[in-house]
């Protein structure tokens, strides 16, 4: 990371995609990027699968309707993201002609395989649109696990992205100690967390988080109000009837002691920012370094397996009949 003595500001992007359309909502992440970057800042989160959107309803659609299911699947499907891809292209041009780093949640295809399978996929991208490296979410979550697929420990790496070196772990991967270790090893100061949840306990786990790694915790959810599902998608009539917002968003931004300094933004598309003082990058470390003083590798020992374990493996022999 390039030293100065200038603090420099982030961001916590709360948005809602235009639902289950990759394009517009990629233009839309675009220009979102280029407003983030007037506004001065250097490093922009966006929420989990925000291209081409959550897919909320798999906590409305029971298991067993699978005709409702494959219909909906199909179409996220058809506006996921390839990584890499013209979406990736679109994504990094933004970022450098802003001059912002990029963390973004999407819907990747498993291009490198059958092509049929998504994953719940972390992107970051440097402030010159290179990118730096995916993260696919290890486990998803309850009804998630009928939409995605299951990421790998290769993908559990800290991206030095120019203002900082960056970390990420999607929703409630945060939950998940070893996950955390094994990126704090690596040394990350900054940490973000996009999700789907929002509130009490998942606030106080940013909380958490923040103190426990000693870094900036960036935490980025959708606002998506009813009004953001199109009429078409027969399980908007699913939601209870007084649910106005579907997901209200409650994003903020924690600093290396676990004080909330930017946030909870509720009911609302907003931008969060906050001013990070790079000696708050490595101070609060004197106290309690989890990867470092505080780690007490004679005791414990952490192992990551890093194999991504492709599909298909070829291999070259001669015939020996």
């Amino acid at each position: 990371m390039s030293q100065t003595a200038d603090s420099f500001k982030i961001a916590a992007v709360q948005a809602a995609p235009v639902f289950l359309e990759r394009e517009a909502t990629v233009d839309k992440a675009c220009n979102l990027i280029e407003q983030v970057g007037r506004a001065g800042a250097r490093l922009a989160v966006f929420p989990e699968c925000f291209i081409p959107a959550y897919p909320v309803w798999c906590w409305f659609i029971p298991p067993a309707e699978t005709h409702a299911l494959r219909e909906l699947y199909a179409e996220l499907h058809e506006n996921a993201v390839a990584v890499p891809g013209r979406t990736t292209e679109c994504i990094g041009e933004a970022a450098a002609a802003a001059g912002v780093a990029v963390v973004i949640g999407v819907n990747e295809r498993n291009a490198e395989a059958s092509d049929g399978t998504l994953f719940n996929t972390l992107l970051f991208f440097g402030p010159d649109g290179t990118l730096l490296g995916k993260h696919r979410k290890l486990m998803p979550t309850g009804g998630e696990r009928l939409v995605h697929g299951i990421g790998y420990g290769d993908s559990l790496r800290v991206h030095d992205m120019g203002v900082a070196r960056v970390s990420g772990l999607i929703c409630w991967e945060n939950y998940m100690p070893l996950a955390r270790q094994a990126l704090w090893a690596q040394g990350p100061q900054i940490h973000a967390a996009p999700t789907w949840d929002r509130g009490e306990p998942w606030l106080s786990t940013l909380r958490h988080t923040g103190k426990e790694s000693r870094c900036w915790v960036v935490g980025c959810c959708t606002a998506l109000h009813r009004d953001d599902i199109p009429d078409r998608l027969e399980f908007k009539k699913r939601l209870p009837e007084a649910m106005e917002w579907v997901n209200p968003g409650l994003s903020q931004i924690v600093d290396p002691d676990g004080k909330v300094v930017a946030g909870p933004a509720e009911g609302e598309e907003t931008v969060l920012y906050a001013e990070v003082d790079p000696r708050t990058l490595s101070g609060p470390r004197f106290q309690i370094d989890v990867a470092g003083h505080y780690a007490r590798p004679d005791v414990f020992q952490l192992t990551v397996n890093r194999d991504a374990r492709p599909m298909l493996t070829e291999v070259d022999r001669e015939d020996t009949f």
